[in-house]
């Protein structure tokens, strides 16, 4: 267990680090789920079914591929049925075999794309640049549809409900057919939207670069509340869980609030922008920041368990699994910690 301030720490050699353990033996129950950004629809980025990698032995990971694309990364990758997908600034999306790193297919859009892909019913989601949301076929990547907003897609797009929700730079939250593309409704706030819904039950939750956190029906997009917070909401995506609604903010606050009302459970500040999305598991909630540190809270009372400072910032959202937490940093580095 970590101890409070002093979490046991495995700092992992680069961001392209790869278990030695082949894709293939992954546990099968992963091909059966909807992947996504923050792992499922209420971006918990707690991952159940992964029990190869653990803390025995996450200090041994190696570097088992690299690709290379024609320009730098900023959307996370997803991992489903054997392939990686991950979007990059030359414009593409690419699935690449997640035993080799062989690159099995590429799409190129007009722009760059930062939006990072959902993989649901045979298709894979992505948001870029050029004001699109594409749906392509998983295994191929033929275009099946697209569906252009009125300014970039920053948003990475989740899907629920037959439905794929995403954010745009023109200020709307739009729900999509996941089949057809076609739109079923939108719901405009007062500035863009680069933060990435989460949905859970009935309701949909998104931030916007007007300050507040909104809780729209997932269906209809009625408004059933707004929360305003002291800064824009934009790096750092909702995440749902224990009937509360976590996110950060550019006032340097993490926010837990009421699902149901939008009222304030309690907040916590740390003095520097939130720059990432939040991850909850093991009744704590992960978060890092511009103060290059990862914070571990109590999910009911936003008491600080402990707090671990990098190199460097950190924007890279932290992901748990059997055990392990990862994060990467801005000093080049991917660190791995005990649960």
């Amino acid at each position: 267990m970590l101890t409070q301030h002093h979490p046991q720490k495995t700092r992992v050699a680069t961001t392209t680090v790869m278990t030695s353990v082949t894709a293939t033996s992954y546990d099968a129950a992963i091909a059966t789920r909807d992947i996504q950004f923050g792992f499922d629809a209420q971006h918990t980025r707690n991952n159940p079914y992964e029990h190869i990698i653990s803390p025995s032995n996450a200090s041994r990971l190696s570097k088992q591929w690299s690709h290379q694309t024609g320009l730098f990364i900023r959307s996370s990758p997803v991992v489903a049925n054997g392939l990686v997908y991950v979007g990059s600034y030359d414009h593409s999306l690419y699935a690449l075999d997640a035993s080799t790193g062989q690159k099995r297919w590429s799409f190129q859009t007009s722009d760059t794309i930062k939006s990072s892909p959902a993989v649901a019913n045979g298709l894979v989601y992505v948001g870029s640049g050029d004001h699109s949301l594409y749906a392509l076929d998983a295994s191929t990547g033929q275009k099946r549809w697209s569906y252009q907003t009125g300014d970039a897609i920053k948003s990475s797009p989740a899907v629920a409900n037959d439905l794929v929700y995403v954010g745009s730079g023109d200020h709307s939250l739009y729900a999509l057919d996941a089949s057809t593309g076609q739109k079923s409704w939108s719901f405009q706030t007062g500035d863009a939207i680069d933060s990435s819904p989460a949905v859970s039950g009935d309701l949909v939750y998104i931030g916007s670069a007007d300050h507040s956190l909104y809780a729209l029906d997932a269906s209809t997009g009625q408004k059933s509340w707004s929360y305003q917070t002291g800064g824009t909401i934009q790096d750092s995506s909702p995440a749902v869980a224990n009937g509360l609604v976590y996110v950060g903010s550019a006032d340097d606050g993490l926010y837990a609030l009421d699902t149901s009302t939008g009222q304030k459970s309690w907040s916590y500040l740390i003095g520097s922008a939130i720059t990432t999305s939040p991850m909850v598991a093991n009744g704590l909630v992960y978060f890092g920041s511009a103060d290059d540190s990862l914070y571990a809270l109590d999910v009911s009372t936003g008491q600080k368990h402990w707090s671990y400072q990098t190199g460097g910032f950190i924007d890279s959202s932290p992901t748990v699994a059997d055990g392990v937490i990862y994060v990467g940093s801005a000093d080049d580095s991917l660190y791995a910690f005990h649960l």
